[in-house]
């Protein structure tokens, strides 16, 4: 585009002008500088409104001739200055370089190879609405990553650019920088609740869930070992700090674009706009997804919500936590229908509805549940099963059980940590309470202190470093099931002369990743578990599983089925007419597994030797036999404790 232009002809002769000007313009024709072009600018401009006067000479004052002059110099060609400050040469006659001429650029590279800089400014240019488009269109969850989750209409994005083109430069470019670096903590959060979503089936929240940060970590050094763990770390850092500063980059280029097009960006964003309420208004659906989107603003709002709820849950778990039915019951009249059993509450690590009901999977723990329900009742013993509702899904372990245990919905960490450091009862507490049972815990998944140990009332706790055990970790796992049983009865149960045993034991050989796996053996040759280094190397590889969701899925199910047959062989083995065990799983397995499942139920079993034990629940209504039928009762996990005492108490005698 020239330079000058026609409008700007002729020239006024009396002051010695010429007409011989160019038709195109051009500055690299006249060979003139510009501070010499400039001039001509402003000469040319005045006789150009001085010939517009049809009465002859202009009236018009030196001022207003400079005045309307600058008007026209503004006017001048915009895509020319560009080419000028992208680096295009301006020589003067002898071939020097003009003097006010910008920085060549890249090292003098644009200024040799001009096509291919304006290929890569074009390029950049290209990605970098491509990645705006990206983070207002991405979902934060993996299953809606498809094709046609990008084949939308952003409001937000429609409703940015119309603000940024009608806003002051000034307010512009503090309206770029701060909406690129607030798309790119909202594409950290997405990604952040794509985990989430694919370990625990929720999003993550800004509130409650930044010390599960430090978990991660913590699981992805046991699985992968240190320099995974740091690598994973490292990793995340630095993407997190890339697409803050990609985002930011690229929304003030994309802004910086459409200013120096104003005209055309104008358009297209009002053409957008009506688009979106078109397709809003018809509820227009491009394979089942909506057309016209406002994701990122329900997102928003989603998180306000979400932080608004997690401050004010303090207040309701306090009040919550201040009702207790049992907590003025004299020690005489607690539990009095357990009175000389051993109480043994079980949890099974991730063993979760999905295991009963999946196609795939429940032919063969079916089998599992039913050689078990006959070898036991070949051994004297009677079950009960059914349902119960946890609250969490996929992991948080400690957050199942304490809600067992207490009575009380234990959903987040906020209200973990409220429990833990307060004078609420749990069933170990009453237990200990009546004074007529040794309380213990058998928690081979602790590796380090667990001052919370003490509020759950327990007289003495086997962590990983006090069973015995000498033989390999299984993954997450550091106690084979098999073990953990055999060196409980070793330590405690099958001590002479000894007091009635309440016991928390916590199986985690069906842990994620569920591989490599334990597997059986005979009872008398466990030792130190030694033995397992050898079963360990015919194990799978965690890293070759998790490439393929079905064998993640296979693992995860020879991993119940150990964790079954431990259990039932040790009560066949060393249940006695004084055995009550309660066992159950704390939480579903990850997404991977229950494939998009959405239920949080577990199975719960009750068994003993001694009738009287489980007449006192018949009114329950639960399925003989340690598989629940599909229409058992279902319970919210926290209501077990008080029913549980309710039944055992001078109540339900």
């Amino acid at each position: 585009m020239s330079l000058f232009t026609r409008s700007r002809q002729p020239l006024n002769t009396a002051e010695g002008g010429s007409d011989a000007e160019d038709d195109t313009g051009g500055t690299g024709v006249t060979g003139e500088a510009e501070p010499a072009a400039e001039a001509e600018v402003g000469r040319t401009a005045s006789d150009a409104a001085a010939d517009t006067d049809v009465v002859g000479p202009s009236d018009k004052t030196e001022p207003d001739q400079d005045a309307e002059a600058a008007d026209e110099a503004e006017g001048v060609d915009q895509a020319d200055k560009a080419e000028q400050a992208a680096g295009s040469e301006e020589t003067v006659d002898d071939g020097a370089q003009r003097s006010d001429s910008p920085p060549p650029g890249w090292f003098g590279w644009r200024r040799r190879y001009p096509r291919t800089a304006r290929g890569v400014s074009v390029g950049t240019t290209v990605l970098a609405g491509a990645l705006l488009l990206f983070a207002l269109l991405v979902p934060n969850r993996l299953e809606r990553l498809g094709p046609e989750a990008f084949f939308r209409l952003p409001a937000e994005g429609i409703l940015l650019a119309g603000l940024l083109l009608a806003v002051p430069p000034r307010s512009r470019r503090l309206m770029s920088v701060a909406a690129g670096a607030l798309l790119g903590v909202l594409t950290v959060l997405k990604f952040v609740d794509m985990g989430f979503y694919s370990v625990l089936a929720r999003p993550f929240d800004l509130v409650l869930d930044w010390i599960l940060l430090d978990d991660a970590a913590e699981f992805v050094r046991e699985s992968f070992g240190r320099t995974g763990q740091v690598l994973a770390v490292v990793g995340v850092i630095v993407l997190f700090v890339a697409v803050l500063v990609l985002m930011t980059l690229a929304m003030v280029r994309v802004t910086n674009l459409m200013v120096g097009h104003r005209a055309v960006a104008t358009r297209t964003t009002l053409i957008l706009g009506t688009a979106w309420i078109t397709c809003m208004t018809l509820g227009i659906q491009i394979a089942g997804v909506p057309l016209a989107t406002k994701g990122n603003a329900d997102f928003l709002n989603n998180r306000i919500e979400q932080v608004q709820a997690g401050l004010k849950d303090g207040r309701v778990f306090e009040k919550q936590a201040a009702v207790d039915a049992f907590a003025k019951t004299p020690p005489d009249q607690l539990l009095t229908g357990l009175r000389g059993k051993d109480v043994l509450f079980t949890f099974i690590e991730s063993y979760g509805r999905v295991a009963i009901d999946d196609p795939a999977m429940a032919p063969q723990i079916d089998s599992v549940l039913k050689e078990g329900t006959n070898s036991l009742k070949a051994a004297g013993f009677q079950s009960r099963s059914a349902w119960l509702k946890s609250p969490v899904t996929g992991a948080g372990s400690w957050l199942a059980h304490s809600t067992f245990l207490s009575g009380l919905w234990i959903k987040n960490q906020q209200r973990y940590r409220s429990l833990t450091t307060s004078d609420r009862a749990t069933l170990g507490s009453y237990f200990r309470k009546t004074g007529a049972w040794r309380t213990v815990g058998v928690v081979p998944g602790v590796r380090r202190a667990w001052p919370e140990g003490k509020f759950f009332a327990l007289d003495h706790i086997y962590d990983s470093e006090h069973l015995g055990y000498n033989g390999p970790y299984f993954s997450w796992t550091p106690v084979p099931d098999q073990f953990s049983l055999e060196a409980f009865q070793r330590l405690e149960h099958g001590k002479k002369n000894r007091d009635p045993i309440m016991a928390e034991i916590i199986l985690a050989s069906s842990h994620n990743p569920w591989s490599p796996i334990a597997r059986m053996t005979d009872w008398d040759e466990l030792g130190d578990g030694s033995i397992f280094h050898r079963i360990k190397k015919e194990g799978t590889d965690p890293k070759e599983v998790w490439k393929d969701p079905e064998r993640v899925r296979t693992e995860y199910r020879h991993a119940i089925e150990y964790s079954l047959q431990s259990l039932t062989e040790w009560v066949e083995r060393y249940g006695t007419d004084d055995t009550v065990l309660v066992f159950l799983g704390d939480h579903q397995p990850v997404p991977t597994v229950t494939a998009g499942s959405t239920s949080k139920d577990v199975p719960v079993t009750i068994v003993a030797r001694d009738p009287k034990v489980l007449d006192k629940i018949a009114e329950w209504n639960w399925t003989d036999g340690l598989k629940p039928a599909e229409n058992a009762p279902t319970w919210g996990m926290d209501r077990f404790r008080d029913r549980f005492m309710t039944a055992y108490g001078p109540r339900g005698d």
